[in-house]
């Protein structure tokens, strides 16, 4: 088996190839490219093309077309795979991606020409779901605005959520919007904690905490937070306006999911109670009016940014295929039904 591996400043040469080569046999060849600018800030103008849809006019790796002539397995992190390359690669039975989201991935030309495509969802699934848990503690307890006013030399006693008492997690009802791999690890962690987990997803027909509309959901938790990949608005004016005005918002999935000019109105008429954002649609750029209200916490897009998840990522996804090959079930099979039909 012949396997080409394009590393970038994120997920870098050395942790593909130790991620990947372990689980190669003496017969198999492993070649690693590097796509991409050298840094991560320089890969930031790269991504935002990518999540914009712009894969097809970004460059691939000169290599790559050579490398890819009589290859078996491709896998990438964020390197665009495109029509144009696979008609490059005869001998290709499946393109592994590092990451859960699909932009830089042609699935339909991949299908067209019978070659598998998985992803990862959960490669950073719970450096996610810790982050949100911290920035839950951040809200509920005013942990980033005290430090920011003894920063600024102040004493703070009094917090937006002080006249609503300041309560524990133990007596939270926590709603998650959508239930993939990192819902049901928030939902772990908070479960541990003594919150009440109430879940909302449309394409899961079970948990062990219920489903619920999204509606009722809204109506009655205290905190919210969202890991789902819709594509449109979840949270616009009409769900703002169901939440509690004591209730918590994070979003550490997409910045899309809440409807900004929607939420802006929402504030400044008090609700929610206060919001925690980890995502922006224009990032590094964001929204001024979020810098001005003492309820909003904004961090910079660094839920997912472990070691772990990246440097594990590599190795899910060879043994995710491997174990394929021998017969189990292949997790996060992009294209799984349309190849089947």
């Amino acid at each position: 088996m012949k396997v080409v591996c394009v590393a970038d400043a994120y997920i870098t040469p050395e942790m593909m190839r130790e991620g990947v080569a372990p689980f190669l046999k003496a017969e198999d060849s492993l070649k690693v490219l590097f796509w991409g600018g050298r840094d991560r800030e320089a890969m930031r103008e790269t991504v935002r093309l990518i999540e914009t849809g712009h894969r097809d006019s970004l460059p691939i790796p000169d290599e790559l077309p050579k490398a890819l002539g009589d290859a078996d397995l491709l896998i990438v992190h964020l390197c665009p795979v495109t029509g144009r390359v696979l008609d490059g690669a005869p001998s290709l039975k499946a393109v592994l991606s590092c990451r859960g989201g699909m932009e830089n991935l042609d699935v339909e030309a991949a299908t067209e020409r019978g070659i598998i495509v998985s992803t990862n969802p959960a490669h950073n699934a719970n450096a996610v779901a810790e982050y949100t848990l911290g920035l839950i503690l951040c809200e509920t307890r005013n942990i980033c605005r005290s430090h920011f006013a003894l920063k600024n030399g102040q004493w703070r006693k009094v917090y937006p959520n002080t006249s609503s008492s300041i309560r524990e997690l133990k007596d939270l009802t926590v709603g998650i919007v959508g239930f993939g791999s990192v819902g049901r690890l928030v939902a772990e962690k908070l479960q541990a904690l003594g919150c009440r987990i109430l879940v909302s997803d449309p394409f899961c027909k079970d948990s062990p905490y219920g489903i619920v509309p999204l509606d009722e959901l809204l109506r009655l938790s205290d905190v919210v937070t969202l890991h789902a990949r819709a594509k449109g608005v979840i949270i616009g004016e009409r769900e703002l306006g169901l939440l509690k005005p004591t209730a918590v918002l994070i979003n550490t999935a997409r910045a899309h999911l809440i409807d900004t000019p929607a939420l802006k109105r929402s504030l400044d008429k008090g609700r929610p109670l206060s919001v925690a954002l980890d995502v922006f649609d224009s990032e590094p750029d964001i929204p001024e009016f979020l810098r001005e209200y003492d309820n909003v916490t904004i961090t910079s897009h660094r839920a997912g940014d472990t070691i772990n998840s990246y440097k594990d990522a590599p190795s899910f996804a060879i043994d995710n295929y491997l174990g394929y090959l021998r017969g189990k079930p292949l997790m996060f099979w992009a294209n799984k039904d349309s190849l089947q039909k």
